[in-house]
């Protein structure tokens, strides 16, 4: 049984925004918009899982934007967007959650205080929306003549993640299957569940036409703070017949020694991930005298890396590593390296750099000791 589970509803074909696919799977950023809000509920420790409602069609794009995340199979959506949430409640009975926030994968800037809110509320009431205080006067218009100002007394502009106890919600959207409701609160509504108003954020706004896209870009090339941190990390050879090197697994006479899987490449990237944002190193995080970490498969550390930068608002923006060896050789291995680094961070693979050298015979790479490998992570962060 979860406690409290993220539906991010991406089945819409969303076209308006142009960039010819849904425009949940345009790029923001080097990297698609689906990618970007999943990162927030990902870093977040209320949200125990995340489940994705997708259009049938877009299997492939959904898989290049979901990469590194692990998350559970898709449900597939229906005609509209109500369709699809109830089709996404329907696939989250088998976690049994407590709790469901559902959100549009066109907000691709919620924040983790935003999410903490929602989830807080559901403590009191069967819904919680994030909304934001109309601000302007209103008018009402026909054929482009005002008729009448509106009172904005007691207005608020709806945004989402929109919680709810998920039993709630879900006998709900049964119940309204078929009507035309604009949100889950006013299905909620409908049934006469009470839906508390907690405050939503300015900066949460949908992508909706393509000045809203270039509306984020600009924001994102605003926000924060642009870092540089290198790692380095050494493993010498034992017995084997095989080593790790990014996630890949490279046949040799030999493989490499260390506490985990060794695969030094990842130790070196995940320090200078974690470098960005003055975390310490590794071995801090795991240490080598921690016996959950004998054999462990290096990826979890870079993942955890990535997933500090992404709880703190930033985002990593490339990263680029050399393996310092005479032997195995690199270069036939380079392009699925560099995939995997790209599945493990979720980024596009041409923001992950893989380089080989050696040392012409010198030192102890040259004798074929070990292997070195030495990393840089570019990442923006909040200032």
């Amino acid at each position: 049984m979860a406690e409290c589970v993220a539906l991010v509803v991406a089945a819409g074909r969303g076209i308006r925004a142009g960039g010819g696919m849904p425009k949940q799977y345009r790029l923001l950023a080097g990297r698609p918009v689906l990618a970007h809000s999943l990162a927030v509920f990902a870093a977040h420790r209320g949200i125990d899982t995340i489940r994705v409602v997708i259009h049938p069609d877009d299997r492939a794009l959904y898989d290049d934007a979901a990469a590194g995340f692990h998350l559970p199979e898709p449900a597939h959506g229906g005609a509209t967007r109500q369709d699809s949430v109830r089709l996404g409640l329907e696939s989250l009975a088998p976690l049994a959650p407590r709790r469901v926030l559902i959100h549009d994968a066109a907000r691709p800037f919620v924040d983790a205080g935003t999410i903490g809110r929602v989830i807080e509320a559901l403590a009191d009431a069967p819904g919680a929306v994030p909304a934001v205080a109309v601000a302007d006067t209103l008018k009402r218009a026909v054929n482009g003549v005002v008729q009448t100002t509106v009172s904005r007394e007691g207005l608020w502009r709806a945004q989402t993640p929109q919680g709810f106890r998920y039993d709630d919600i879900l006998a709900a959207h049964r119940a309204t299957a078929g009507r035309e409701l604009t949100d889950d609160a006013a299905v909620a509504e409908a049934m006469g569940l009470p839906v508390a108003v907690v405050a939503g954020s300015e900066g949460n706004f949908k992508l909706t036409a393509e000045d809203d896209f270039r509306r984020a870009e600009a924001l994102i090339a605003a926000q924060g703070e642009t870092r540089v941190a290198t790692g380095y990390d050494v493993h010498a050879f034992g017995p084997g017949d095989h080593v790790w090197l990014c996630g890949i697994k490279v046949p040799h006479e030999r493989g490499l020694v260390g506490h985990s899987d060794a695969d030094v490449a990842l130790h070196a990237i995940t320090d200078a991930v974690l470098g960005t944002i003055s975390a310490g190193d590794i071995g801090q995080h795991f240490p080598p005298s921690d016996a959950r970490w004998k054999g462990a498969a290096s990826d979890q550390f870079l993942r955890h890396a990535a997933s500090l930068i992404a709880a703190r608002g930033g985002r990593i923006l490339h990263v680029d590593v050399t393996i310092v060896c005479e032997r195995p050789k690199v270069g036939p291995h380079r392009a699925a390296m560099a995939a995997r680094l790209a599945e493990i961070l979720g980024l596009d693979v041409s923001r992950c750099s893989v380089k080989a050298t050696t040392t012409e015979g010198l030192g102890f790479t040259g004798r074929r000791e070990g292997i070195a490998a030495q990393a840089a992570c570019t990442a923006r962060v909040p200032a």
